[in-house]
């Protein structure tokens, strides 16, 4: 029997995450990265001259007009006293589960209190809606509908129940066949 090749895609592993992601300078560099892919550019004045770093106060300050910006600032990690690594592990936790992975779970899993893994987790699903909520569902597209809930009346069983509302997906596929949008 043939593997199912979404169940069976490449993921990080837990040791790869750890090697890549264990100290608070490796997030960092990865931050800066993704957030500057050619080079630092001021969010304020959008000058690409560079920039000298304020270590005392964890600051770069442009060199054109000397506005001053932190790696975290304009991010969700904004105004956080987390450590990035914290973070970047709250972000592996609930991208890595096949079903949702709890408040009370990620709590225990990050060793910090439960009201900052429930603030932690929703600002992570609120930053993860914003970023999909434009995104057109394109390519190759698969859509199912269901009745969702309800109580069975014996007058109106099934999909003709009232108190059972519609609920449809639309997944996109990529050509090789992976899954790319749910919608």
């Amino acid at each position: 029997m043939a593997k199912n090749r979404v169940q069976f895609q490449e993921g990080l592993s837990l040791p790869e995450f750890l090697a890549a992601y264990r100290s608070e300078a490796q997030c960092a560099e990865a931050l800066f990265t993704w957030r500057w892919p050619r080079g630092f550019v001021c969010p304020t004045c959008g000058h690409t001259e560079g920039y000298n770093k304020i270590q005392t106060r964890g600051l770069m300050q442009c060199k054109h007009w000397r506005h001053q910006t932190s790696l975290t600032a304009g991010t969700v990690f904004a105004y956080s006293m987390l450590p990035l690594t914290i973070w970047f592990l709250a972000m592996y936790l609930l991208t890595q589960q096949k079903n949702a992975i709890s408040a009370l779970e990620l709590k225990r899993q990050l060793g910090v209190s439960y009201n900052t893994a429930w603030s932690l987790k929703h600002k992570l699903l609120q930053v993860m809606l914003e970023r999909d909520a434009d995104r057109q569902v394109t390519g190759v597209i698969e859509s199912d509908d269901v009745y969702w809930g309800g109580e069975c009346h014996v007058q109106t069983p099934g999909r003709r129940s009232p108190n059972k509302p519609p609920f449809v997906a639309a997944l996109a596929n990529a050509h090789e066949g992976h899954p790319v949008a749910l919608a």
